[in-house]
């Protein structure tokens, strides 16, 4: 809001004037026995007035400096530190966000590297282990069930081993389930990720080209991917 102008001076000064002139028209009407004293007199007055308007023009020029600058209101310096008090604090919490973010973040990318790192470097080479023991104990079985089928002296024996091997076989799978290998289904046809064909047989068909015939070696996955790609026969049409 413009700061209001003052007229103390303007009309004081005028109403000086008008009183200075009334009181020359009174000096003036005297007789003349008395015009030296009220000269005097009125010249006394006319000084004592400029410097009554000397003082109100100063005190206007007080009130007018004043005026023009901005009025200091209590606190608002406090409000302004307590401002930028609080943006320090946002920035302060923004910091502290991204740098939790950053932690979490390369928290993760340790957890991960240290789970790769168990499962590549030590489960891994167990689980192969354990599929190489599954491929032996398989082998074995059907080498039990071959020989009991093909002998009659000893079948009792011999089915009685082949049911404890097929057992075990079962404990061995279930033990891979719990260190998430699972064997490929079986399929049809061939999948050459999931597949490796050891041998072909003719096909008299073609929608019989591909085709499984046999699955020779058991394939597996681990944690999703191939551990070891299974081994068929299929059929080939030329």
């Amino acid at each position: 809001m413009p700061p209001p102008t003052i007229r103390v001076t303007d009309e004081f000064a005028s109403a000086m004037q008008q009183l200075s002139a009334e009181a020359q028209k009174t000096m003036a009407s005297e007789g003349g026995a008395d015009s030296g004293a009220s000269e005097k007199q009125a010249a006394l007055m006319l000084q004592e007035m400029r410097a009554l308007n000397t003082r109100v023009q100063s005190l206007e020029q007080s009130l007018l400096t004043r005026l023009d600058k901005p009025p200091v209101v209590p606190g608002l310096e406090l409000q302004e530190q307590l401002r930028k008090m609080d943006e320090h604090m946002v920035a302060l919490r923004n910091t502290e966000t991204v740098n939790q973010r950053l932690f979490d973040s390369l928290h993760e990318e340790l957890i991960k590297y240290r789970d790769n790192f168990l499962h590549e470097s030590l489960q891994k080479p167990f689980i192969r282990d354990l599929v190489v023991l599954f491929d032996d104990l398989s082998s074995l079985h059907a080498q039990l069930q071959s020989a009991g089928a093909a002998g009659d002296g000893g079948r009792s024996s011999m089915g009685h081993w082949s049911e404890n091997l097929e057992n075990s076989i079962h404990s061995l799978v279930e033990v891979l389930h719990r260190l998430e290998v699972n064997q490929i289904e079986p399929k049809d046809k061939v999948d050459r990720a999931l597949h490796r064909v050891v041998s072909y047989e003719p096909a008299d068909f073609a929608e019989d080209d591909e085709r499984i015939v046999m699955r020779v070696k058991r394939g597996f996955l681990w944690r999703d991917q191939v551990l070891r790609p299974e081994e068929v026969v299929a059929k080939r049409y030329s």
